[in-house]
């Protein structure tokens, strides 16, 4: 009896590359890894708006390396000015000497300031992430005062080492005083609206007039002219007048954390000038980079007292990305992307707003500029009830949906990332060079993964989103 061969198995079909760098990566690198979590692509070209991933998908990118690229990816002044100092021969390392490169960087930054802050500025090249310049700034407004307090708010992000970490929302543990910052949407006084931001600056100059307040005399006041992580709330022009003259009277230097809402991002070059007020200290980094690493502090020469080696680190001079970002700065200047973007961003706003009114589960749309913000919710659950001098409250957050609505996202290819208190807020934050139709584009692709993820629980339930 014979016994027949069996027939040869083929084996299974490779997996596609980019399969297995993401599987690579997963295996690879730790748990504290973010946003590959949410958007596991593996992008190997990029241009403005679009990147293009290794699985030949095309992606509209509304996050912006988190608000970094001004002008989106590889623009070509950006990359221009990388080859003039790389084929120049010019060293790429020089820790803080002083550069025909940093000169000309450090010039067309001060070109940006109001006149009265430029007139009389100092500023610190620190390491090259914003969380660096935030510790600058608070060696600085220590040294200078001989005080050691902090004035903080709710809902702050202001980076992740161990003194940005204490000033911001989260923290736990803290050593600063943490002030309400004023929300229309969810008014920590539950009235909102102008006399909700009063009530907030009244309870902060109460506070630090109290001699049993509580509070550590404070070396500076930090805050956010938008806050992003929180939630993209927009801090109101009055209260941030107010803040400054209350600081002013007491003699505690303010802060104005413009990491993410500077180089045009809000529809002013820097977001302090829609309310006209000029701070002590600004800490920059982002977008004043081209897209390379690069953190600063630039501040009042009064300040000026700390020691040589007060705030030091081996790469404060990154040549490359001062060329980068003065060819940005100026590019922004030049070609009025920040009027551009408080144009268009009104644009979006009111087109999202016109999409709330068919969606329910849309609780708020807020922002300004191209720094925007949707906030869901959940209008099933019944909140609490008003109080007889308040307005009902908003309906709780709901980010199940939120984490549905950016799968579905990025299924029809575009890219948006979560925040606020619970990642409820589904944030744009695209490149200032957006066309109209590119943004006509990103609301309508938001629109449709919206409608999609608010009829299909399922879907929600099998990518993981559950509770």
């Amino acid at each position: 009896m014979s016994v027949t061969e069996p027939a040869p198995v083929a084996p299974p079909p490779a997996a596609p590359a980019h399969e297995g760098i993401l599987r690579r990566q997963s295996l690879r690198e730790s748990a504290a890894r973010t946003y590959a979590r949410s958007l596991p692509i593996v992008p190997v070209r990029a241009r403005g708006l679009t990147i293009e991933g290794a699985d030949g998908r095309r992606y509209l990118d509304c996050l912006s390396g988190a608000g970094t690229l001004a002008l989106g990816h590889n623009h070509p002044v950006v990359l221009e000015a990388i080859r003039r100092v790389i084929d120049s021969g010019a060293p790429l390392h020089v820790l803080d000497l002083a550069t025909p490169v940093k000169d000309a960087f450090t010039t067309e930054l001060f070109a940006t300031l109001a006149r009265e802050f430029a007139e009389n500025a100092r500023i610190q090249f620190c390491g090259p992430a914003g969380t660096d310049a935030v510790e600058a700034a608070f060696k600085l407004v220590r040294a200078a005062t001989g005080r050691d307090g902090l004035l903080t708010f709710t809902g702050a992000y202001h980076g992740m080492t161990a003194g940005a970490l204490e000033a911001s929302g989260g923290a736990r543990d803290v050593r600063v005083t943490r002030l309400p910052f004023p929300q229309d949407y969810r008014c920590p006084f539950g009235i909102g609206g102008e006399r909700g931001a009063a009530l907030a600056a009244r309870w902060t100059e109460h506070l630090l007039d109290d001699e049993k307040g509580g509070v550590p005399a404070p070396a500076g006041m930090i805050l956010e002219p938008v806050q992003g992580e929180g939630g993209v709330n927009p801090a109101p022009d009055a209260w941030l007048r107010r803040m400054r003259e209350i600081t002013r009277a007491r003699g505690i230097p303010l802060i104005a954390d413009e990491v993410q809402t500077g180089v045009g991002r809000t529809g002013a070059f820097w977001a302090v000038e829609h309310s006209g007020i000029v701070p002590d200290v600004m800490v920059l980094s982002k977008a004043i980079g081209g897209s390379l690493p690069l953190a600063v502090i630039v501040y009042r020469s009064e300040l000026d007292l700390w020691q040589p080696g007060a705030h030091a680190g081996t790469f404060r001079g990154n040549q490359l990305a001062m060329a980068a970002g003065a060819a940005t700065l100026a590019y922004v200047r030049e070609n009025g992307l920040a009027e551009r973007a408080a144009a268009l961003g009104a644009r979006m706003l009111d087109s999202l707003r016109t999409l709330r009114a068919d969606h329910p589960r849309i609780g708020d749309v807020r922002g300004r500029g191209l720094m925007i913000g949707l906030e869901l919710v959940d209008p099933e659950a019944a909140p609490l009830p008003a109080e007889a001098d308040d307005r009902a409250p908003a309906p709780p957050p709901d980010p199940v949906l939120a984490r549905a609505v950016q799968q579905e996202c990025l299924d029809r290819g575009l890219i948006v990332e979560l925040g606020g208190r619970h990642s409820a807020v589904v944030r744009l934050l695209p490149p200032l060079t957006l066309t109209d139709e590119q943004a006509s584009a990103v609301i309508d692709r938001l629109a449709d993964a919206l409608a999609a993820a608010e009829r299909s629980p399922l879907r929600r339930s099998a990518a993981g989103l559950t509770t």
